[in-house]
């Protein structure tokens, strides 16, 4: 790669944090022209990263990275590390994600955001969001990683309450913020084991040096890393967040889910790929928490009638078919950057629907309100439906390329594992195909239950065009990346190759999965085709849809397990440093205190009284010594 190409790679965080740092600087002076900046600026870093990517496509596998240290950062003793960035097949590919997605947010925000008062610092905010993220997939050292990691997390604390005159807004925003710090303990604690181990925490010397660690050191690597990817990726048990999250403005929860937040914890696991190798156990927990919230998103989608919490529920789902393939090690690692790739198309499009549809239903989400607007909204409608095929995986959308492949590795694991991760893939499937389909369903068919103040109608362009953008996407991002396994041999220096076979035939395996589909789609249409959808949602249901409707008690198990003892044990430690601490200092200050008030007595003031105590002194020692000569 050319010297002048490759020392431009800090351009791409860079122009967008520039953006963010003029529109809250200059602040309401660029209201008129800040939304206007905010898309340049995004667009301007995705074009520089088709640059990056069609330079690489023209080069040897071993002659595409780019490596470019900027300064020397913390130079501390034995702790060295420069602020280096590199730019190689993986980080390429969530570069043309962050940035190309994204800016399709962008301009789809200008006009969702047209209307409020404070479009100029959204955008400031979408803009950080997008630096963050880069700086975070092109670091070439975890310390870099996680400067990137907590600016995401600062960007969607941000963003989640952007509105925060609403009470609701706000406690979600301090809710994901909160999650996340313990998320973030995970890689703090990674970091000090990789320093403490290696002597290092750059990517070149970790992974190299890896093999030379014992299995129990890597192991806790492993599992510390695997606690941060639960926090920002809204795995199992930290994903209490995702859903409270649709508080802020819909193209957030676009960027959050397609492009950005939610897929750093996919990104972290398969950059570590060389320590999760060596450590089979840290790999199996990987496996379980994607399996275990694979299933635990599906089933709660399949209760929300809030048709932006549907879909988080579907990101959970979908995110866990991510980090269940990256479990798999070399037989899944490809796979979960395809599905993560295809689901930034179908995903953003479906939020950016619903936020389409918000926007024609002034601002209803309650989907029982809904109904009928296919008719009034043809281009929602239509690009809608296609992210809908893509995420169910029908032939020849995107999901039906990366998921497909999922769950053929699933069944490929060894022994009892492939066939309890084949099933539980397949049963994700079958719930994902249930779940949207009845979202289609109650949302663009049926008879209008809008409410007598609802007037539906289409959204404009630069709304619709980048839905119909992303759409195209949802057809055939996943035939481009699977041809010839082209994304697999493309990823193979990073990820490494695999050439293992399926135990099942793939067509078997394809065709099962397709009649899984068809039976969760037919058993929504009778559900919720053929019979009328009440405008309440009916109360004499399962315990099971109970629970899914209160998230699986998701929030009642981290008060239980987590909040209220953390209560106990600060109202503990409280105690202990009041009564026990505070009160021996405090003693001791007392016994000293009382002991001076006591002394001071002896000073009178009287002469004869010191002269008294000068000849009993005298006395006692004259005595002393004489008694001691005896």
């Amino acid at each position: 790669m050319s010297g002048t190409l490759s020392s431009a790679v800090w351009l791409l965080p860079v122009l967008p944090l520039l953006g963010a740092a003029v529109l809250l600087l200059v602040g309401r002076r660029s209201d008129a022209w800040g939304h206007l900046l905010g898309c340049v600026t995004a667009l301007a870093s995705f074009a520089l990263g088709l640059v990056f990517f069609v330079d690489m496509l023209g080069r040897d596998a071993a002659d595409r990275v780019v490596h470019q240290i900027l300064f020397s950062w913390v130079p501390v003793g034995e702790l060295q590390v420069d602020f280096g960035l590199q730019l190689d097949q993986l980080s390429v590919c969530f570069v043309l994600l962050i940035t190309g997605v994204g800016s399709l947010i962008h301009i789809y925000s200008v006009g969702y955001m047209a209307h409020d008062p404070e479009r100029r610092r959204f955008f400031a905010y979408l803009n950080l969001f997008l630096a963050a993220m880069l700086l975070l997939v092109l670091a070439d050292n975890f310390l870099g990683l996680y400067v990137g990691w907590e600016g995401v997390g600062l960007a969607s604390y941000l963003l989640i309450g952007f509105w925060q005159y609403k009470p609701s807004a706000a406690a979600a925003a301090k809710k994901a913020f909160v999650v996340n710090r313990v998320g973030d303990m995970g890689l703090i604690l990674a970091i000090m084991i990789m320093f403490s181990t290696f002597g290092s925490i750059e990517f070149a010397d970790v992974f190299t040096r890896a093999d030379a660690a014992s299995e129990g050191v890597l192991t806790a690597i492993g599992l510390a890393l695997l606690l941060a990817a639960c926090g920002k990726s809204a795995q199992v048990p930290l994903q209490s967040w995702l859903g409270d999250a649709m508080e802020g403005p819909t193209p957030v929860s676009a960027l959050i889910h397609a492009a950005t937040m939610v897929t750093a914890g996919v990104y972290l696991i398969v950059r570590s790929n060389a320590i999760f190798d060596l450590a089979p156990n840290a790999q199996l927990g990987v496996v379980i928490v994607g399996a275990v919230t694979l299933l635990f998103g599906a089933i709660i989608g399949c209760a929300k009638d809030d048709i932006k919490k549907a879909l988080a529920a579907s990101t959970m789902s979908q995110i866990g078919y991510m980090v269940l393939a990256a479990g798999l090690g070399p037989a899944g690692y490809a796979f979960a950057i395809m599905l993560l790739l295809t689901h930034g198309f179908f995903k953003a499009g479906l939020f950016l629907g619903a936020g389409s549809v918000m926007h024609g239903m002034n601002d209803e989400v309650n989907m029982r309100r809904y109904g009928g607007l296919r008719t009034v909204m043809p281009i929602t409608f239509v690009t809608f439906g296609l992210g809908y095929l893509a995420i169910i995986g029908i032939p020849p959308f995107s999901g039906f390329f990366s998921k497909d492949k999922i769950i053929e590795a699933a069944f490929a694991a060894e022994g009892v594992q492939g066939v309890v991760l084949g099933t539980v893939t397949l049963l994700g499937a079958g719930l994902t195909a249930f779940y949207m389909t009845r979202v289609m369903l109650m949302t663009f068919f049926g008879r209008r239950r809008w409410a007598p103040t609802s007037h539906p109608h289409e959204s404009p362009g630069v709304m619709t065009v980048p839905m119909i953008l992303l759409a195209v996407g949802s057809v055939a991002a996943g035939a481009l990346l699977a041809v010839g396994s082209s994304l697999q041999h493309w990823l193979e220096p990073v990820v490494g190759a695999h050439h293992g076979e399926p135990a099942l035939p793939v067509w078997a395996i394809t065709a099962l999965t397709l009649v899984v589909v068809l039976a969760g789609v037919a058993v929504a249409y009778r559900q919720y085709a053929r019979q009328p959808i009440p405008d309440v949602a009916p109360t004499d249901v399962t315990a099971l849809t109970v629970a899914a409707r209160r998230d699986l008690y998701g929030d009642a198990f981290n008060e239980a397990a987590l909040m209220r003892p953390g209560q106990e044990l600060t109202r503990t430690l409280v105690t202990v440093d009041d009564r026990g601490v505070d009160g021996a200092v405090n003693g001791f200050a007392a016994l000293v205190g009382g002991t001076s008030v006591r002394v001071r007595r002896l000073q009178t003031g009287f002469v004869r009284s010191y002269a008294l105590f000068m000849f009993a002194g005298a006395a006692l020692l004259v005595a002393t010594m004489l008694v001691r000569l005896w």
